[in-house]
């Protein structure tokens, strides 16, 4: 599933191509996504300049003048730029087409994802109103974390991974975020000190920003909008390596299942 880093480099990649164009004509091949594509869309879209493109946690933010349009590429969605448009594929499901030719095309085999019309901001869309912070948010430091966590009896990694705490750290950065900081994921966040909570909020902001800087990860369906694979996956210390040994110490990465998700550590570096 496309993460925060995987999010923010498809964002990049958009920017210089999108951003000051005019859409000039909207496709909707197939409105079947996790909600349906607006039956409207076309219209509301027809003429509007893009005047920015954002990303809260995991969602696109196309601002349009007074109205924005929400991109979400759930489990296998992508954002491809063409300046010529190849012949539509199978799940390929809406395509943007701007004012210098360029067209944004959605592609989403499982359509988990959505592409919904906010007519406003999106600030109190029920999809993002009650988000937490973003990681590299100021808001996002060890006092907040600490008193957010006081009375959390869960496991720091699925503490770690509720957007209602802190938006965008998804499975595998949450893994990789707990190894760097030395925390088993095991551990009760309430049982955690200010200061290794500290610890982990600049390894989350380490992780993450390694994780953009590389494109992202890509292990079975993500490309970013140039088609291209991330490779932070060759870095991973210990996501999907377990009974390979630890890259620091030598001891055989373990895991287990929380919240039904796949969950790797190191029983030496991670205490």
């Amino acid at each position: 599933m496309p993460e925060l880093p995987e999010v923010e480099t498809t964002r990049r990649g958009l920017v210089p191509h999108v951003v000051g164009r005019r859409i000039v004509a909207t496709k909707v091949y197939d409105p079947r996504l996790r909600w349906p594509v607006p039956a409207s869309l076309g219209k509301r879209l027809a003429g509007r300049a893009i005047d920015s493109l954002d990303r809260r946690s995991k969602y696109l933010l196309f601002r349009l003048g007074n109205g924005t349009l929400l991109v979400h590429l759930g489990m296998t969605g992508s954002l491809r730029v063409f300046s010529q448009a190849p012949p539509r594929r199978p799940h390929d499901h809406v395509d943007l087409v701007l004012d210098n030719g360029v067209t944004l095309r959605y592609h989403d085999p499982r359509r988990f994802g959505a592409i919904l019309w906010l007519s406003d901001s999106g600030a109190a869309h029920p999809l993002l109103s009650k988000l937490g912070p973003e990681p590299f948010d100021a808001a996002f430091d060890a006092d907040y974390l600490w008193t957010a966590t006081r009375r959390r009896h869960a496991a720091i990694k699925l503490a770690l991974m509720d957007n209602h705490l802190v938006v965008g750290v998804g499975n595998i950065y949450a893994n990789e975020s707990l190894f760097r900081a030395g925390i088993r994921p095991t551990t009760p966040a309430n049982r955690i000190s200010k200061a290794r909570l500290a610890r982990l909020i600049t390894e989350v902001r380490a992780t993450l920003a390694d994780a953009i800087a590389k494109g992202g990860s890509t292990l079975r369906d993500y490309v970013d909008s140039a088609g291209l694979p991330g490779y932070f996956q060759l870095d991973y210390f210990v996501y999907g390596r377990e009974g390979e040994p630890c890259r620091v110490c030598g001891t055989a990465i373990r895991m287990r299942r929380m919240g039904g998700r796949a969950t790797s550590y190191c029983p030496r570096c991670q205490r």
